[in-house]
């Protein structure tokens, strides 16, 4: 989408017609999490009768599916409304819906800012958005749903159940789990998608087999903190390593991932797991966001740099050849030049094989917010030396790969060249290599033969 959206000019010419209920547009940032909130509420407005539209400009319902992890996507969704004002004035029969996290937060701003929006609602009332689009359409009056559900003690007593009717497609994102116990002191997942909330295993287990049956071959399981899930079921404790098992015995489905668990969580059970299990492909996102242990502390992560380690030590003894990413915060309020230098030793040690780093965004309501910050030209100076440094390990990762054999799923084509097929190993590693576009969502074999930052170059074997 580019970066303005909607032009005067644009505004009566894109009344569409002939389309008995209309169409919808969903505009979506964020995580995977919001991703698949996306794709059930799209499901939802196709069960009301309405299909997607080609553009916003175009769509009788728009949706922006938003996110508060940092301040950049929350800028992003006003500036975004900013320009829906002017399509509201010129079409005041669409509706104009938030969700997701920032409308968690921030509803009442949201509306303040953006009268002409019909409704507001939260991370816990997805399920709720046919039938906010449908009131609208009725009567114009708006609407404010920001509940998030009540777990009782350690039970969960209300998960909505999730539609399983989904787009046939080679790879899906599950939820499992909703919502987060760890409360971090930068993060602000707890406040905008509450408790931590497993999903039943056998509606987990339904949902994947529905999605194995359509063609699907692997599966993104998602969670705040994956590896805690099981712990507050109806059902009894069923331990996340236990729930990888049952998945693997669907017969279609090839792959299992997941993202992303909690060190303190990872456990010798599911290092087994990994280790025995075909079917959970070899490839951990694990958190770290500061090699320092004041700064974790201060972070309230449940961990040290030597616990940290001691796990890393046990997954790699047990799977040499598994891959390690992980998520990296540089400028945490406080955060000195030694304790920045004690992050850079844990990456020299740890030697990731790729890395998410962002400088540290405050995030409003959050412990964080209030501590003294660091100014933003530090930041970004030492964002910039770690990403040097991680670059480097990623290029001698990936050039340690060369001649090796890696299965991969084929996706499809290149979008660059149509003669070379892509896919990502077992290890999460993109690969690269020529083959005929028949062999898309077939597993093959591939001899790395050439190494970039970007993942590898290889051969069919």
């Amino acid at each position: 989408m580019s970066q303005t959206l909607l032009r005067t000019s644009d505004l009566v010419k894109a009344r569409p017609v002939g389309i008995e209920r209309g169409t919808y547009f969903i505009q979506t940032w964020g995580c995977q999490m919001n991703e698949e909130d996306s794709e059930q509420i799209g499901l939802s407005m196709q069960e009301i009768g309405f299909g997607p539209a080609s553009d916003i400009r175009s769509a009788h319902v728009i949706l922006l599916n938003t996110c508060s992890v940092r301040k950049k996507p929350e800028d992003k969704a006003m500036s975004l409304l900013g320009e829906l004002a002017l399509l509201k004035q010129a079409r005041p029969d669409i509706v104009v819906g938030v969700c997701g996290c920032m409308a968690q937060l921030r509803a009442d701003e949201i509306k303040r800012r953006n009268p002409f929006v019909d409704f507001v609602i939260g991370t816990g009332q997805i399920t709720s958005v046919a039938g906010l689009v449908e009131e609208a359409l009725l009567s114009r009056r708006f609407q404010k749903r920001t509940e998030l559900p009540e777990r009782k003690g350690a039970v969960v007593t209300d998960i909505p159940r999730r539609n399983v009717g989904r787009t046939p497609k080679l790879k899906a994102f599950v939820p499992i789990q909703y919502g987060c116990d760890k409360f971090c002191t930068f993060c602000i997942v707890p406040t905008t998608r509450g408790r931590e909330r497993s999903r039943p295993t056998e509606e987990i287990i339904e949902e994947v087999s529905a999605l194995a049956a359509q063609g699907t071959r692997e599966v993104t399981l998602l969670g705040q903190t994956v590896n805690s899930y099981g712990k507050n079921l109806l059902e009894g404790r069923v331990p996340f390593s236990q729930l990888l098992w049952k998945l693997a015995e669907i017969p279609e489905l090839n792959r299992i991932r997941y993202t992303s668990p909690y060190p303190r969580d990872f456990k010798t059970d599911l290092i087994e797991t990994i280790r025995d299990c075909p079917k959970v492909m070899e490839h951990i996102h694990m958190p770290l966001q500061s090699g320092d242990d004041d700064i974790l502390k201060a972070m309230r992560r449940l961990y040290t740099r030597d616990s940290y380690l001691e796990i890393i030590h046990e997954i790699r003894a047990a799977i040499p050849h598994i891959a390690i990413t992980t998520d990296i915060i540089v400028g945490f309020p406080g955060e000195t030049e030694e304790q920045f230098s004690a992050t850079l030793d844990m990456v020299s040690r740890v030697r990731f094989d790729g890395a998410y780093m962002f400088i540290y965004s405050p995030r409003p309501d959050t412990p964080a917010a209030d501590m003294d910050q660091i100014p933003a030209a530090v930041k970004s100076e030492r964002l910039k030396r770690l990403i040097g440094l991680q670059n480097s390990i990623t290029l001698e990762r990936n050039a340690s790969c060369v001649g090796q054999v890696f299965e991969v799923l084929v996706e499809g084509t290149s979008p660059k060249d149509a003669g070379r097929l892509q896919g990502y190993s077992r290890e999460f590693r993109m690969m690269h290599f020529p083959g005929p576009a028949e062999l898309t969502g077939q597993r093959v074999q591939v001899r790395a033969t050439q190494s970039h930052m970007w993942g590898l170059s290889g051969e069919l074997v």
